[in-house]
């Protein structure tokens, strides 16, 4: 076990997300998009990718603030799957989630999923869930850092866009991978 507490396989997860600029409305944020990579922590270039677009159902017209943070249009939206069917895809891609860590930089996506299984009354399946972004801080004096920071602090150039599940999800293993590659066990927790 290369990180105490986690499995040594991993579903890293980035979720976009309905959103409006000024609206405290955040029981109303829908996924948008999943961007998942399953990564062998001990196989660290073998990975598969998983990356789909939702189509909202509460506010199914994006704001221009969200298409503008995520560089989601409408018609990405518009042609996709709603958050059930969407879903089953995706688990039906990761597999067994006995087999694997879920993780995310952070607590939203966590969050975001079990708000998304709520409404669309899904039982939330997901057991594990493992912080990067407080494994990251602590592995940097405690200090937190949104992704992009991260990335430039590890020494990596952020691939892809910022704000987009997939490229996040991506620039999430880049940067954990090199605390791998440097300290090869850090025991944190």
């Amino acid at each position: 076990m290369l990180i105490p507490g986690v499995k040594n396989k991993l579903l890293i997860v980035d979720l976009e997300a309905t959103c409006w600029e000024n609206r405290g409305i955040f029981h109303e944020m829908e996924t948008i998009e999943i961007g998942a990579l399953m990564v062998d922590l001990e196989k660290r270039d073998d990975f598969r990718e998983f990356d789909c677009f939702i189509r909202p159902v509460r506010n199914p017209t994006l704001s221009d603030f969200c298409k503008n943070l995520t560089s989601i249009t409408q018609e990405n939206v518009d042609g996709a799957e709603t958050f059930p069917v969407a879903f089953l895809k995706f688990l039906e891609w990761a597999g067994d989630p006995g087999e694997y860590t879920f993780a995310s930089w952070g607590g939203y996506d966590k969050w975001q999923f079990e708000n998304d299984c709520t409404y669309h009354k899904i039982e939330y399946p997901f057991k594990d869930h493992f912080n990067i972004k407080r494994y990251f801080s602590k592995a940097h004096r405690n200090k937190k850092y949104g992704l992009s920071r991260a990335v430039r602090l590890s020494g990596l150039e952020f691939a892809g866009t910022h704000h987009r599940g997939i490229d996040d999800a991506r620039n999430i293993w880049y940067v954990l991978k090199k605390i791998l590659d440097e300290h090869e066990q850090l025991d944190l927790f």
